[in-house]
């Protein structure tokens, strides 16, 4: 595999847009969330592209698939902590409804890329 080959996944290019606008939701956080929740979902979202690119490096099946459970993982926790960012009106419920989808397809993405690694 060459180096950087995982800036190529689809998975990938969209977690990294995904990011970027969960980076835009912890900025309607409160300035006293800065150093604590916000700072929490940002290193859990900043996880799932790291996880994907560190999985990818490794040249084991079962290694890359490890990694995807751990980037699938930080996705659902990152999910977790902006459900309860809504439920403490830090971001409305149609902020939260509209990343919802792109979560779920990242999910779906990151399952299907495993399957294929376990074959």
């Amino acid at each position: 595999m060459t180096s950087f080959a995982y800036r190529k996944l689809s998975v990938y290019q969209k977690a990294l847009q995904w990011v970027i606008d969960v980076y835009g939701l912890c900025k309607k956080f409160p300035d006293y969330e800065k150093f604590s929740l916000a700072s929490q979902v940002r290193r859990a979202a900043v996880s799932v592209t790291s996880n994907i690119a560190e999985g990818m490096s490794r040249t084991s099946n079962k290694e890359i698939a490890h990694f995807l459970e751990i980037s699938y993982g930080s996705l659902m926790e990152t999910q977790s902590q902006l459900e309860i960012a809504q439920l403490l009106n830090y971001i409305t419920k149609e902020t939260l409804d509209e990343i919802d989808p792109k979560t779920e397809e990242i999910a779906r993405m990151l399952s299907g890329l495993k399957s294929s690694k376990m074959r």
